[in-house]
């Protein structure tokens, strides 16, 4: 068949079905950073120039990505914080499928922030999630600190999943794509185990010892929330959307044609279908690729399956253990502890024990599918509590390493928007899964929790199995 010229176009992502182009690509030059003599007043600053070099950034240089970095770990910690301090059924008096509604509510703005994200950051760089991100936080726990009426709380939750899914975008996409991923990947997203863990421990100690009401806390995580906003601004300030235009251009693609009529035909279809829904813009391009779809609905049963046993667990150890409340937050803390310590020592584990993140995914899920009969399977208090902290360890990295295979196997340029896209369809999980728990747990009780809980983690391998091959 005859090859021919056909277009200029932005490169085929790893892992689409356009495997039968070849392509010739004119890639722009991107920035890594300063020189090694930065004067302390550039720590902060993005004010060198670009050079053509395909070098990845490191945590620690240019020297302003070691601050960048603690304070994207401080961020991550108020994101756990945020997702674990709810204590309102006994306040409010309403029954689960009410409570579960908490749960719901941050869709709405995870979302939005998906929508908003990539435009965000091509208009005002990385200072724009920095800024609005922490903003939304405190916003949103100055609302609940007041703890107005349930509807308006509500709406509160809305807006602090807006800021969670900027933050969620923002910094996944730029940690993804540093060297040695795994591990940083693994210590941000063990940030946000730490601030799980804290939050009811921190919470129940003064609620108990000190009196306070359950919203009272929301003045700690409030200051928390100012404080991210203090970080986040001050270093990434110049961030801006020119620097973010130099590091991420889209590469001129030269395509030669070697399909047949009737696979070329396919292909326009799908890009016709592709741009009625999303446009042109750099998220209908990651919409396009197969890998964003897959990390999508891996997150969805994924994050809904950390946030409904994290959510629920402490009243299926009172109602279906017959624990006491004490020894069921103990339960509570150790699977969060477990994820928090997962993400961090896994995350060094996986780039030297596995040839990639997908053989390391596959095997930490099945050791998630055993750990869960045997809680499920076993009616014993110590039994299920330690269950509950192996559990957690095996499925704090599955989130860091979905993000590394995502950004290995999408190009460069389309990361804010992939990881934005799958970000907040993973929200959904965490909404969706605790809230369906909740309904089905006010019918039949609390005990569906495990069933429900083993049956997404099969789906999820299932999801898995279908990821490209990526490299180690």
């Amino acid at each position: 068949m005859t090859t021919e010229l056909l277009n200029i176009k932005s490169p085929a992502p790893a892992g689409s079905t356009e495997s039968n182009h070849t392509t010739l690509s004119i890639n722009q030059p991107e920035d890594v950073g300063s020189s090694p003599n930065d004067s302390p007043r550039d720590m902060f600053e993005d004010s060198s120039p670009s050079v053509t070099t395909n070098s990845l950034q490191r945590w620690n240089y240019p020297k302003r990505n070691l601050f960048r970095f603690i304070a994207t770990t401080f961020s991550f910690i108020i994101l756990g914080i945020n997702d674990a301090a709810y204590g309102l059924e006994e306040y409010y008096k309403v029954s689960y499928t009410v409570i579960s509604l908490v749960f719901l509510s941050p869709l709405g703005g995870y979302i939005t922030s998906a929508m908003l994200s990539n435009t965000l950051h091509m208009r005002f760089g990385q200072c724009g999630p920095a800024i609005l991100g922490p903003i939304s936080h405190l916003v949103s726990y100055i609302i609940v600190f007041l703890h107005p009426p349930y509807p308006v709380l509500i709406i509160a939750f809305i807006i602090a999943g807006f800021g969670n899914g900027l933050a969620d975008t923002a910094w996944n996409a730029w940690v993804g794509a540093m060297s040695n991923a795994n591990e940083l990947l693994g210590l941000l997203h063990g940030s946000y185990g730490l601030g799980a863990l804290l939050a009811p421990m921190m919470a129940t100690s003064l609620i108990i010892k000190a009196n306070w009401e359950w919203y009272e806390f929301y003045y700690l995580v409030a200051g928390g929330a100012f404080l991210e906003l203090v970080l986040l601004g001050a270093t990434f300030w110049n961030a801006t959307g020119h620097q973010y235009h130099e590091e991420h251009p889209r590469a001129d693609m030269v395509i030669v044609n070697t399909a047949t009529s009737d696979e070329e035909h396919q292909r326009r279809m799908r890009d016709i279908i592709f741009t009625k829904i999303f446009g042109t813009s750099r998220t209908a391009e990651a919409a396009k690729n197969k890998v964003t779809w897959i990390c999508s609905f891996f997150l969805i049963a994924y994050v809904g399956i950390e946030v409904a046993l994290g959510g629920w667990i402490v009243t299926f150890m009172v109602r279906v253990r017959h624990a006491s409340h004490f020894a069921s937050g103990m339960a509570s803390t150790g699977f969060w502890a477990g994820l928090t310590v997962g993400r961090v020592v896994l995350g060094f584990v996986t780039p030297r024990l596995f040839r990639s993140e997908k053989h390391a995914v596959a095997a930490y899920l099945l050791a998630t599918v055993g750990l869960d009969l045997l809680f499920w399977l076993i009616p014993q208090f110590v039994v299920s509590a330690v269950m509950a902290s192996l559990l957690g360890f095996f499925l704090g990295p599955l989130f860091p390493a979905a993000i590394v295979a995502a950004t290995k196997l999408i190009p460069k340029h389309l990361h804010v928007s992939a990881i934005g896209f799958a970000a907040a369809l993973g929200a959904s999980g965490a909404t969706l899964l605790p809230f369906f728990v909740g309904a089905i747990a006010q019918v039949k009780g609390v005990q569906v929790l495990q069933p429900i809980v083993l049956a997404m983690l099969v789906v999820d391998v299932a999801i898995w199995l279908c990821l490209p091959a990526c490299q180690k």
